[in-house]
């Protein structure tokens, strides 16, 4: 992620409703949260090799269960 300060405003840039930069702000700290685990695994992949087979999970169970979670969280559509 960039550590560059953002912009600062100007005359053409229309500030946001505080409930919208509130939800903007809460997507950019998931969405960095994500970044920052998925960097750790790969630190930890980098330094410590590929875990075995035995510890892995396959791909599709991990597909599947995702899938499953999102129609739980999806109403049923008549």
């Amino acid at each position: 992620m960039s550590e560059q300060p953002a912009p600062t405003p100007t005359a053409d840039r229309k500030p946001l409703e505080p409930a919208a930069a509130d939800a903007v702000r809460a997507y950019a700290a998931k969405t960095r949260a994500d970044a920052d685990r998925l960097a750790a695994v790969l630190e930890d992949i980098a330094a410590n090799g590929l875990p075995s087979v035995e510890e892995c999970a396959p791909w599709e169970d991990l597909r599947d269960a995702h899938l499953a979670q999102l129609v739980a969280q999806r109403p049923a559509v008549a």
